[in-house]
């Protein structure tokens, strides 16, 4: 099983997360590109440390949005878009080759992750942009999404992920952030949760139903000294229970 997180989020003198102990921690880094958070040194730094300890660097792609946090809906056009997927692809990937990685897979992030669920334009001007850059690049994304359809009938790898410390509602969607209960802060229950997507590819959802989720990777939240202590949690927990952690990629 794969575990990923946002990493590399820090911009200028702005700075999130315990990234150090995080890459500690992870099989993958979905590392910020520069548009929604991010800047040349901190992509520098997030490739040199995924590379020497061995971890996966994966390209986080959002919308133009650094005030924002890349949290706020676009409504940009398809140009717009696969222009912004190029240059953030093309600004990472030449970074981590400079340290000896390379981008080996594509996940969005924010508002776009959510867009790209049901937006079949964004989706597809995402999909075309990947494909250009590289048609073997795997890209990561929510189940179901027609971010995935679209990739896997243009010939792309697609991976699933799940997340352990949100609620899930039985149609296998999320509970929204705006909702009482959405994120889960009770570290047994993420790491039982945790466990039991990694072995049995299912999930209980709010009202007690069993929702498939099949992860090829668990999504480890970051940014805050008490979300690096659940992520080790949940790494100790899915080694004790005999679960190898590889990078799906």
């Amino acid at each position: 099983m794969d575990l990923n997180a946002d990493l590399g989020q820090a911009f200028g003198s702005w700075t999130m997360g315990g990234d150090a102990a995080m890459f500690q921690l992870v099989t993958s880094a979905n590392v910020a590109c520069g548009f929604h958070a991010g800047d040349p040194v901190t992509m520098l730094d997030s490739c040199r440390a995924a590379y020497e300890l061995d971890v996966t660097v994966g390209a986080h792609l959002g919308y133009r949005d650094l005030a924002g946090f890349g949290l706020r809906a676009l409504d940009v056009s398809f140009d717009e878009l696969f222009g912004d997927v190029l240059y953030q692809l093309g600004a990472l990937d030449g970074v981590a080759h400079a340290v000896g990685a390379s981008v080996d897979y594509v996940k969005a992030h924010g508002a776009l992750y959510d867009r790209l669920v049901d937006d079949a334009e964004q989706a597809a001007a995402v999909v075309a942009a990947v494909s250009a850059y590289d048609p073997g690049l795997p890209i990561l994304g929510f189940p179901g999404s027609e971010l995935l359809k679209q990739a896997g009938e243009a010939g792309l790898p697609v991976f699933v992920e799940a997340f352990p410390d949100r609620a899930y509602l039985a149609d296998g969607s999320l509970v929204p952030r705006s909702q009482e209960g959405a994120v889960l802060f009770d570290a047994d229950a993420v790491v039982e949760r945790a466990v039991r997507m990694a072995l049995k590819g299912e999930v209980a959802a709010v009202d007690g139903t069993v929702v498939q989720v099949r992860p090829d990777s668990l999504r480890l939240s970051g940014g805050t000294p008490a979300a690096v202590e659940m992520a080790a949690r949940v790494r100790t927990g899915l080694e004790a229970a005999g679960v190898e952690l590889e990078s799906f990629a």
